[in-house]
């Protein structure tokens, strides 16, 4: 399958602007409208989350760190993140929606909007330099050259660690997603890829990263793949 990036990013923007806004917002909330699958989504993002959490709260003067949350969604890793005490946060995503969602929760939180910028804005077309870049569950957008492509560009943005998630190859996983069992039609209308981890960590090294720490989150119909990097050279 030819992969056509400006169609593909033209899709992932109208979804997560429409109906997929709707949905997302759902899952990743405490409502309970919402399908058995799309709980299992919901389980399985939190403990990404929490995980990076705590590699965050251990880095020394967290607090005076800059970051930027690529692909934030509605928040759910940018507020925790400004709930340590982060002052400098710069959060974006592809779609204006899910940045709008951001900004009210963050105010309802009663967390300070002072300390954190709103990007709308698509993966590549990120500026900027940061101590720590964050994308959870974004690549799932990207085939693998694209998705380590990303990463490098991830690199780029990075003074000192990137961490990112992604959902991992494996013929197991390659099955389920071939016969619709991974992602199911109904909840998810975009394509999603598989991930090799050897790529997304050569493309790290490329760029003078190397891994710290890495982890699989799984639940029902989530399967994630968590690595966190530092800068070495």
């Amino acid at each position: 399958m030819t992969f056509d990036k400006n169609l593909e990013k033209s899709e992932v923007r109208d979804y997560f602007n429409g109906t997929g806004f709707d949905r997302w917002k759902k899952i990743y909330s405490k409502s309970d409208e919402i399908n058995t699958v799309q709980k299992n989504i919901r389980k399985g993002h939190q403990k990404t989350v929490d995980d990076v959490i705590s590699y965050v709260r251990n880095y020394p003067e967290v607090k005076n760190k800059t970051f930027c949350d690529v692909g934030c969604g509605v928040g759910s890793l940018a507020i925790p993140l400004l709930k340590l005490g982060i002052k400098h946060l710069q959060v974006s995503d592809i779609s204006s929606e899910m940045i709008k969602e951001t900004k009210k929760r963050v105010n309802q939180s009663g967390l300070n909007q002072s300390k954190i910028k709103f990007v709308t804005s698509d993966l590549e077309q990120l500026k900027g330099l940061f101590d720590v870049v964050i994308c959870l569950d974004v690549f799932i957008h990207y085939p693998q050259p694209i998705a380590e492509e990303m990463v490098r560009h991830l690199c780029d943005l990075s003074k000192e660690k990137i961490i990112v998630s992604f959902a991992p190859y494996t013929p197991v996983l390659a099955i389920l997603k071939n016969i619709g069992k991974l992602f199911p039609g109904p909840s998810k209308t975009t394509r999603a890829y598989t991930l090799k981890e050897k790529g997304i960590i050569n493309a790290a090294n490329e760029k003078g990263f190397s891994v710290v720490k890495r982890k699989l989150n799984q639940a029902p119909f989530y399967f994630s793949k968590l690595i966190e990097f530092k800068k070495v050279n």
